[in-house]
C-alpha cells in the first residue's frame, strides 16, 4: 500500500490541525496504521495509532499525547485523520503515517513495527 501524509503547515501555539493519511487502494483497511513525528535531531517518535477496521478500529496512544490526539478513518476515503489540539512549539517535526498488518493486539508502536510508511508533512508551531 503506498501512503501520502498531508495537512501540514505553519501554525500558532494554541491552534488545532488535522492531518490526513490517504492510501492508495482499497485495501487500506485491512491495514492498521499508525502515525509518528520526528523532530530535527531526534528520533521518529509515536503519536497515535488506529487498528484496521475489521479489528473495531481501536485506538493506541501514548501517555503524552491523550487528551490532545484523536485518530479516526474514513473508509469511503481510504483515509486515516490525525487531529492535534493545543499544540505548542514542541509539537514542530515532520509527521508520517505508516502502516502494517498486524492481525491483533495493538498497530505497534515502534517504527519496527511498520512495513510501508508515506512521505511525511512537516508541521511547524511558532509561539
Amino acid at each position: 500500500v503506498q501512503l501520502q501524509a498531508s495537512g501540514g503547515g505553519l501554525v500558532q501555539a494554541g491552534d488545532s490541525l488535522r492531518l490526513s493519511c490517504a492510501a492508495s487502494d482499497r485495501t487500506f483497511t485491512n491495514y492498521n496504521i499508525g502515525w509518528f513525528r520526528q523532530a530535527p535531531g531526534k528520533e521518529r517518535e509515536f503519536v497515535g495509532g488506529i487498528r484496521r477496521s475489521g479489528s473495531g478500529g481501536k485506538t493506541y496512544y501514548p501517555g503524552s499525547a491523550k487528551g490532545r490526539v484523536t485518530l479516526s478513518r474514513d473508509n469511503a476515503k481510504n483515509t486515516v485523520y490525525l487531529q492535534m489540539n493545543s499544540l505548542s512549539p514542541e509539537d514542530t517535526a515532520v509527521y508520517y503515517c505508516a502502516a502494517n498488518r498486524r492481525p491483533s493486539g495493538s498497530p505497534g508502536y515502534s517504527i519496527y513495527d511498520y512495513d510501508y510508511w508515506g512521505q511525511g508533512t512537516q508541521v511547524t508551531v511558532s509561539s
